[in-house]
């Protein structure tokens, strides 16, 4: 491959790393053609892109990125997959369910992911990444617990001024 079309493919994986906001890296060597189309075709339901890019391309794609990747470049050897996504834990789940559907081989395995700014290494920080929640479902969390006393005053005077006109009202019927 000429150093030309090197430059361009380094560019081109930039470019579709920066246009989603997780990474991972993931290892779906061995499954066969059947399966590896399945995978395709439950990444495009679940709106997350699969590459298989070669690792000396992929690290230095991911050196000349904004966002600082070096803890990723470990794990660039043998074969790797990105799974690209706007959702934090799709991905994970993806891989997850796949690989118990397939347990022969156990592919996919996670080998790196890069969400919400932090990198988790390694298979065994799986379910950590389907346990994450996004940044849109904390936020939420917050502003639900910061209401929920608002809510709860409220309704004790609600429930108590309905009990104290129950009580003056039957008083004053006698």
């Amino acid at each position: 491959m000429k150093k030309e079309d090197k430059g361009l493919i380094i560019e081109q994986i930039k470019t579709t790393i920066g246009s989603f906001g997780h990474l991972y890296l993931a290892d779906i060597g061995g499954l066969n053609s059947a399966q590896t189309s399945d995978l395709r075709r439950q990444c495009d339901k679940k709106d997350i892109k699969l590459m298989v890019v070669k690792n000396t391309l992929l690290r230095k794609a991911l050196e000349g990125m904004d966002k600082d990747y070096s803890a990723l470049y470990e794990v660039l050897a043998g074969e790797t997959s990105i799974m690209l996504s706007d959702n934090a834990k799709e991905p994970a789940v993806l891989i997850k369910e796949f690989s118990k559907a397939n347990p022969k081989n156990g592919k996919p395995v996670l080998k790196a992911a890069f969400v919400e700014e932090c990198a988790y290494i390694g298979a065994n920080q799986l379910d950590t990444l389907v346990n994450i929640k996004s940044r849109e479902e904390l936020i939420g969390e917050i502003i639900g617990l910061l209401q929920s006393p608002a809510k709860n005053v409220i309704s004790a005077l609600q429930s108590g001024g309905n009990t104290i006109h129950g009580v003056l009202e039957t008083l004053s019927k006698r």
